[in-house]
């Protein structure tokens, strides 16, 4: 699983020109998954994203988790974190899994953040034409693959 974590002051999608999803301050998560993603990658990813520090304490530092900062997630399917640009123009999206496989494990993903973060998960919908929009505030934004964990 690859995912950008982007800390933001608020953030929105909007399908067909309807809101479906929206957070104040927290984290827009966009996630790709791929066939050899399991459920250890998502767990060990949720895990690792609820308990990032990367909020502001009292003294403007870095230190506090999505948790601790009593922040949002929003997550979207992309599975456009997949593509190889290796040969020509055109982006290959051979590694990202199809919806067969894609789904179950997203849905898995966003339970588990649920679980870590103990709080309702905001989401995108799977497949759909979103307009994300999002305020970054810092900028801060971390990139974080499950294949490169050490």
């Amino acid at each position: 699983m690859r995912a950008v974590i982007q800390r933001v002051s608020h953030a929105s999608v909007t399908i067909d020109g309807a809101v479906k999803s929206r957070i104040g301050p927290g984290l827009l998560i966009l996630v790709g998954i791929e066939d050899a993603d399991t459920r250890e990658d998502l767990e060990w990813l949720s895990r690792k994203i609820v308990n990032l520090r990367i909020f502001n304490d009292e003294d403007g530092v870095m230190n506090k988790s999505v948790q601790e900062a009593g922040g949002d997630i929003l997550v979207v399917s992309q599975f456009t974190l997949h593509a190889s640009t290796k040969k020509g123009n055109r982006p290959s999206y051979l590694k990202a899994s199809k919806p067969d496989i894609a789904i179950p494990l997203y849905r898995q993903f966003v339970a588990a953040l649920g679980l870590e973060s103990g709080k309702p998960i905001q989401t995108g919908e799977f497949g759909a034409d979103m307009k994300v929009e999002l305020l970054n505030d810092g900028p801060v934004t971390i990139i974080m693959d499950t294949k490169q964990k050490e």
